[in-house]
């Protein structure tokens, strides 16, 4: 991250060229090639549920139990 604030004049124009592009939708960055990137997380459900069942038990036996 630059965290310098002010860019030489080559900089300034050198973003401004990238920011004015639009974005190439026919060739996708080489990442979202990647069928790993396009695949959801394979047991990721199953740990908000648990972690939801959990949770539902903590506050079912905090309100309940004296």
């Amino acid at each position: 991250m630059d965290t310098r604030e002010s860019k030489t004049p080559e900089e300034e124009r050198q973003h401004l060229k990238e920011v004015r592009q639009p974005e190439d939708f026919e060739h996708p960055e080489p990442d979202e090639d990647q069928p790993e990137a396009k695949q959801p997380p394979q047991n990721l459900h199953w740990v908000l549920l648990v972690a939801a069942l959990i949770a539902g038990a903590i506050l079912i036996f905090t309100l309940v139990w004296p």
